[in-house]
């Protein structure tokens, strides 16, 4: 088992951030697209080669995310339309998150098969998740994923935090 670490720095403009392992060595590097449309974030291994890619679909009428791990796309998250409460959902072919994504307190199944976990550290600056990845060759997706709902929670959060009510 491995144990990474994602803390993203609450004052990043540049949207930039480092994936770390349990002996804080740097594993994957995460950049965003800071004002470009599609609004995309590219999750690079330490030789700084792209390895998956999160982006958001423009001109949609509801919010969707398109996740890439090597070039194939992995998963979706979508929102769905309801009128009372916010509602998502992944697609994905042979993944299953089970849990409280939206607190980033999940499960990640392959197949019926448990392969990751993730939590968020609470009382920490910023955003700050530990992801235990039970099988070395989801480590990309998992980490794609926790990248993708984070990125869907900020959207969210930030086109709530832009309603105008005068």
């Amino acid at each position: 088992m491995r144990q990474l670490y994602i803390k993203q720095k609450v004052f990043s403009f540049n949207e930039k951030f480092t994936v770390k392992d349990q002996d804080e060595q740097d594993r994957f590097y995460v950049e965003g697209s800071f004002m470009r449309i599609p609004k995309t974030f590219s999750i690079m291994d330490t030789s700084r080669e792209e390895v998956a890619l999160i982006t958001k679909k423009t001109l949609s009428f509801l919010p969707k995310f398109f996740v890439e791990v090597g070039g194939e796309e992995v998963l979706t998250i979508k929102k769905e339309l309801s009128f009372f409460k916010d509602r998502y959902t992944i697609d994905a072919a042979g993944i299953e998150v089970q849990g409280n994504w939206w607190d980033m307190n999940f499960q990640v199944l392959k197949h019926g098969e448990v392969v990751g976990e993730v939590a968020k550290e609470w009382f920490s600056w910023g955003d700050s998740y530990k992801v235990n990845v039970l099988q070395d060759e989801m480590e990309t997706v998992m980490i794609a994923i926790v990248i993708a709902i984070d990125c869907v929670k900020e959207d969210e959060s930030s086109s709530n935090s832009s309603i105008d009510f005068n």
